[in-house]
């Protein structure tokens, strides 16, 4: 079976992906479709992909800790 791509810009990123895979042309296509074929068919709503990862947030055990606001003032530079 063969696929024909005649358009120049599909072409160029198909081989751009790849490269920087280093992987041939047609694993490169089929690894791309895959990813968006299950992207796509992903039917969990996003208000509920949301709420499994704030569950999981919340699931982990408080340390009693205070965030140090002078160290993180310093690492973004608003000293």
């Amino acid at each position: 079976m063969a696929f024909s791509i005649k358009d120049k810009a599909t072409d160029e990123a198909v081989r751009r992906l790849a490269r920087l895979k280093n992987t041939s042309l047609t694993e490169a296509i089929r690894e791309a479709v895959v990813h968006e074929y299950d992207r796509i068919s992903d039917k969990t709503p996003l208000l509920d992909k949301l709420a499994e990862i704030s569950a999981r947030y919340r699931s982990y055990p408080k340390t009693g800790l205070e965030a140090d606001k002078a160290f993180f003032d310093e690492l973004s530079g608003d000293e």
